[in-house]
């Protein structure tokens, strides 16, 4: 019987190549990705979900018990925020401040900015993705959808300004939901220049000014009462803003019931 051969040496191990380690360290990246988008998209959003339940068991609380403040304080809640073209369920209470504890609970008003339904500019920031994300679908509002804001005493009903700066197409649109007397200052007046939904930097802060775009801080003597909406662009990302702008075409007492434009749901 021949004798067994020896068996082979242990060889040494083959050094993995550039394009492995480049695969390895992409799918590291993807799994961690993937993990940062589950937390940002849904464990946040439960953790928000208590925040907003919260304060808007206290706007309830405050409006039945009112406080004497002129002036809200960081974190107050003051007002609540319906978009009926993203369904009946959509709403929001908005918190006083910008903060990012303010913005886990809601949008958030800029302190710097109009009350609701003061003439000037009423802004309110809010996160795109996770946080409750309540300004994730703001890119799919079209020129005269509703944004009602609900006082303690009033609802105010905003209509997303046209998206186009041509003055034709601005006086049909602006003519379909803004009446005789706002519709030449929103066609060819001295708001003609404000988009109902535009991107801009960071650090473009004219949006927040009572005419968005131009350089005046002050409230002008009859100027309208504006509503503008911030968040990040695009999704995940800090890098810009989107920008929606409305001007309030309604006011009335809460004791006649909820404005009509409740009911414009898509």
């Amino acid at each position: 019987m021949p004798p067994t051969p020896p068996r082979p040496a242990g060889r040494a191990p083959r050094r993995a190549s550039a394009s492995q380690v480049a695969g390895e360290l992409l799918l590291t990246a993807g799994i961690v990705l993937l993990l940062f988008a589950f937390y940002e998209a849904f464990w946040t959003n439960l953790a928000s979900g208590k925040l907003q339940d919260n304060a808007q068991h206290s706007l309830e609380s405050t409006w039945v018990n009112p406080r004497t403040v002129k002036t809200p304080q960081l974190g107050d809640v003051l007002a609540r925020m319906y978009i009926p073209a993203f369904g009946a369920d959509y709403q929001f209470a908005i918190i006083e401040g910008v903060g990012e504890e303010d913005l886990r609970a809601g949008p958030g008003r800029y302190p710097d900015t109009q009350l609701p339904g003061r003439p000037g500019n009423f802004a309110v920031a809010g996160h795109r993705v996770g946080k409750g994300a309540p300004f994730n679908d703001l890119g799919k509002l079209n020129a005269c959808d509703a944004i009602v804001v609900e006082t303690q005493t009033h609802w105010l009903t905003y209509r997303v300004l046209p998206m186009t700066t041509d003055p034709q197409q601005r006086a049909g649109e602006a003519s379909r939901c803004m009446g005789t007397r706002l519709a030449p200052r929103v066609a060819a007046g001295d708001y003609s220049g404000v988009l109902g939904r535009h991107i801009t930097t960071p650090n473009d802060v004219s949006v927040l000014n009572p005419v968005p775009g131009t350089a005046r801080v002050e409230v002008a003597p009859g100027a309208e009462a504006l509503l503008t909406l911030t968040t990040c662009h695009p999704q995940f990302s800090n890098a810009e803003r989107m920008i929606i702008h409305a001007v309030m075409v309604e006011a009335v007492d809460k004791a006649a019931g909820p404005p009509a434009a409740m009911k414009e749901v898509s």
